[in-house]
């Protein structure tokens, strides 16, 4: 079962990229989507039937080199059932999706095979995901790596006659490949420490590395910090943390189903799963953590500013998905791996809404994608209206407070933000607290500029515009139910007491002292439970020392009520800007200009980065192009070459002169000095 699973995209891919010919384009793009579906039947039946154990499914032989052993297998833990469902969920529903969202698609002339291809490529990313999460060494994770980095690349530039979709797709490979050459050098550091990539060699040699110091750039390091380092830069590439998240708002070039798969539910999701997947790392890496922490927190606040401003209804909802990745990292920073994987999991459902919801929009508007032509949509398109509320009230956070009852995204938010408070991080909490107070605000500003107020931009497409065909339809349903649903049924096996945690991720557990903080009831309690275990037993690694899980459901009431404050300031502001004085916002904008333009410009991050490494690459690039390869190699070098050769051929030309007398005086001549030369060396005897 696990192997079809596995493959099946991956038969897919091939029968949409190379088969289609001649079993036609709908067959082909049919049986890829059904290959989808099975794929995701299979990883809620291993989700919802795994009893927690760790196993390992061996494949081939792989690596036989010297002391390094290992083979393509598959290790399969509660880590991995959460990821599988995440990435089988969403891909078979962007697949079905996309049969009405490229249908017709304006960007390709008729007769164009352009919809295979765009078929092959999403079945390829998810086999390349799906190799990712499932890895057992380094080295393969390091291929599904890659793999997604290439099919993002694809995807992203599908609409290849774009100039924009082109930059953006090398953008994205670029800055990707600076995270990307991080996580090699955290690989090769750690086979060097360990003489392993395998995950149970390496988890078993943590204790040893938190006592290891190595040199670095000239420094003694701490080798589980550097280590644990090197592989967050990793991270930050892929899952578009600040310094290295320019890609991702310009990655919206490509086709709007594919923001929900990559850059909403799976690939930007899987720097914090490997985070999570190197828990027993990262528990020894008190500084590698703390710096996680600060950047999660800080590019929370960022995209969140961020997005405050942005006009174009699909950056809006990139720069959300950025702005949600720092809470997850907060999450890890702090010790609570499971709260982390928790909003990951409720994050893949609501935020493939809001990007789908946001398609369904962009169709019915005949591809009008800035918010500011919209305007009065809710009667015109009322499930896609219903299927973004949903989706709004899940990422801002809608519940009941001190209780479980609410959308996904108010109970894992609540979980990381009281983990970060409890986890003695007070940046990290206040600006968590800040950000989802800005997140409600452009959350519900969207919903605003689209579906309330008089209809903007132009006439004809207003008037024209229509409900997206049942094919769109039934995906945004389908993500509802987890948006609604998924929070409060997991919230006890995510972010319960200790027991509740360790049972769902396999984790060893042991009594737990009378002073120390019991998961089982009150602290004290003879039936409390603590975290235990060696590194490596169960999907996550938790030390029995780290108390944050018992501490954040300990944490104050302010504390647990304070985003669902933050989510009410978010939403009175943009009543108040967009539905009672809708007039404030350019006011604002005007009596702020420095500011608007500021965060209009995203910080100017992508104008420093063109200062300090655009403009002098190019600049280099040009110098060797004018002054090296023009004026030395072709001016100088060559005009020398042009000027001897011609002369030494001439001479050799002469040599040649046709008559046998010639040749013979040649001979004589060199037998001659052959004699001479052996004579007065001494080699004549």
């Amino acid at each position: 079962m696990e192997t079809t699973l596995l493959f099946a995209p991956l038969v897919g891919s091939l029968l949409c990229g190379f088969g289609w010919k001649f079993i036609g384009e709908k067959a082909a793009m049919w049986t890829a989507t059904g290959l989808l579906f099975l794929s995701a039947l299979l990883s809620w039946i291993v989700f919802l039937t795994f009893d927690g154990h760790t196993q390992t499914i061996e494949i081939l032989r792989w690596i036989e080199s010297g002391s390094l052993s290992t083979a393509w297998q598959f290790r399969l833990d509660r880590l991995t059932a959460i990821m599988l469902i995440v990435i089988t969920t969403v891909s078979s529903l962007v697949h079905l999706y996309s049969f009405g969202y490229m249908d017709h698609d304006p960007q390709w002339r008729p007769g164009e095979s352009y919809k295979p291809r765009f078929f092959a490529y999403l079945s390829f990313f998810t086999f390349a995901m799906l190799m990712l999460v499932t890895s057992d060494n380094l080295v393969q994770m390091f291929f599904g790596w890659e793999g997604v980095g290439v099919a993002s690349y694809l995807l992203i530039g599908f609409y290849y006659r774009k100039p924009t979709a082109n930059a953006a797709a090398m953008k994205a490979f670029i800055v990707n490949r600076v995270g990307d050459f991080g996580f090699a050098l955290g690989i090769f550091a750690l086979f060097l420490l360990t003489d392993s990539i395998n995950f149970s060699d390496i988890f078993a040699a943590t204790p040893q590395l938190d006592e290891t110091v190595v040199t670095f750039l000239w420094t003694d390091w701490n080798a589980a910090d550097l280590i644990a380092f090197l592989l967050f830069v990793g991270a930050m590439g892929k899952s578009a943390q600040l310094i290295l998240h320019t890609w991702l708002p310009d990655a919206m070039e490509g086709p709007t189903p594919v923001s929900a798969l990559i850059h909403a539910a799976t690939m930007v999701t899987a720097g914090v799963f490997l985070v999570c997947r190197m828990s027993p790392l990262m528990e020894y890496a008190e500084n590698a953590t703390a710096f996680i922490t600060v950047l999660g927190a800080t590019t929370a606040f960022f995209a969140a500013t961020v997005g405050l401003v942005q006009n174009d209804i699909k950056r809006v909802i990139a720069y959300s998905t950025c702005s949600q990745l720092g809470y997850m990292f907060v999450a890890a920073g702090v010790g609570m791996y499971s709260a982390a994987m928790f909003h990951l999991f409720t994050h893949a459902f609501f935020k493939a809404m809001l990007f789908l919801g946001a398609g369904s929009v962009i169709h019915a508007m005949h591809h009008e994608q800035d918010m500011r032509n919209y305007g009065g949509l809710r009667k015109k398109i009322p499930y896609t209206f219903w299927a973004m509320m949903i989706g709004t009230l899940a990422i801002t956070g809608v519940g009941i407070p001190l209780t479980t009852f609410g959308f996904a995204g108010f109970l894992s938010k609540d979980a990381i933000i009281e983990s970060a408070y409890a986890g003695g991080s007070s940046y990290g909490f206040w600006m968590l607290v800040i950000a989802a107070a800005m997140t409600s605000f452009y959350s519900w500003r969207l919903i605003f500029l689209t579906f309330y107020g008089e209809a903007r931009g132009d006439k004809h497409t207003h008037d024209h515009a229509h409900e997206s065909p049942m094919v769109m339809l039934i995906p945004l349903g389908v993500l509802a139910l987890g948006a609604v649903f998924s929070g409060m049924l997991w919230y006890k096996s995510f972010f319960g007491y200790t027991e509740n945690v360790a049972k769902f991720y396999g984790i060893p557990v042991a009594e737990a002292s009378a002073d120390s903080h019991g998961g089982g009831g009150d602290k004290g309690d003879a039936h409390a439970v603590k975290f235990a275990g060696k590194p490596g037993e169960g999907a996550l690694y938790i030390a029995p020392d780290n108390h944050v899980l018992d501490d954040a459901h300990d944490a104050p009431k302010w504390v647990k009520v304070s985003p669902f404050i933050a989510m009410l300031g978010g939403l009175i502001m943009a009543l108040w800007f967009y539905i009672w004085n809708p007039s404030m916002p350019k006011r604002m904008a005007e009596n702020f200009q420095p500011l608007y333009q500021f965060l209009l410009n995203k910080w100017y991050f992508d104008e420093l980065y063109d200062a300090i490494f655009v403009k002098p690459a190019v600049a280099l690039g040009r110098f060797l192009w004018k002054r090296g390869d023009g004026k030395t190699i072709d001016g100088f070098l060559n005009g020398v070459a042009m000027g001897i050769v011609p002369f030494f051929t001439r001479l050799a030309g002469r040599a040649q002169s046709g008559f046998i007398f010639t040749y013979a005086f040649w001979m004589v001549l060199g037998i001659a000095a052959l004699v001479t030369w052996m004579s007065i060396g001494g080699g004549a005897h």
